[in-house]
């Protein structure tokens, strides 16, 4: 039986703007397992950014529960939500959000400079991660000496360095090219093959195409949570 990595039970969103109430989610109800591949889609307004960044611990529900490894995260507070996120969640952003003056290894290290290790555990850690998705030899490359997809690479790798439950992908190819936008699906296939457990948003079926459960939200709820057809078939007729 598969483990359980998430969960939310009726969790909802509201933002008031003046006078008026925003119900960005409604009632959403999901599980992911460990080792599960899934993109949320849905057309602007839809939700799926909100329910990304509760996902994420970067916002919390205005009602309902999420538990994340058995912990309910919706009730704690913003010190407690930064320890999460920096070891239980991995995020890739379509911009990459690299530091421009850091080298792709000092930016695969940041997050293990809060987790607390040594600088050259830190450096190790980072260099295995970059090899992991195949830029070793970019190690001592700044930003601005990379390809859009090497920036997203390298943004993988710092996604991955602290071995997180879940790798959070936030319209990951929004930025790329599509032969470059095929390159890092190819990789986060991959990466779903080791056994790491992928939550994808994106607004194109291509790309969301390369999940193997596909979530779409529509007007804040769950218009449909089905496994992907066309991966199954791919994987059962090599």
């Amino acid at each position: 039986m598969k483990k359980e990595v998430m969960r939310t039970i009726e969790i909802g969103r509201s933002y008031v703007m003046g006078e008026e109430t925003i119900h960005a989610l409604k009632s959403v109800s999901i599980t992911v397992n460990r080792g599960e591949y899934v993109a949320f889609m849905g057309p602007s307004g839809s939700g799926k950014s909100t329910l990304m960044n509760i996902v994420g611990c970067l916002d919390t529900p205005s009602k309902g529960e999420y538990i994340l490894n058995g912990k309910n995260v919706s009730q704690m507070s913003e010190d407690e939500l930064a320890e999460i996120r920096n070891k239980e969640i991995g995020f890739v952003f379509q911009t990459f959000n690299l530091l421009p003056r850091a080298t792709a290894l000092d930016n695969v290290a940041l997050p293990l400079i809060y987790a607390g290790y040594s600088k050259s555990e830190r450096e190790e850690k980072a260099f295995e991660s970059l090899k992991n998705v195949g830029l070793a030899n970019r190690a001592k490359h700044k930003p601005n000496e990379l390809s859009g997809g090497q920036r997203q690479r390298v943004a993988i790798a710092r996604a991955l360095v602290n071995d997180p439950s879940i790798i959070l992908a936030d319209e990951p190819t929004g930025n790329l090219d599509s032969k470059t936008s095929h390159e890092i699906m190819d990789l986060f296939d991959q990466l779903y093959q080791k056994g790491n457990t992928i939550i994808m948003v994106t607004h194109e079926e291509d790309i969301a195409n390369y999940a193997h459960r596909i979530i779409r939200l529509r007007d804040g709820l769950v218009e449909s949570d089905k496994i992907n057809e066309h991966v199954r078939k791919a994987f059962t007729n090599p």
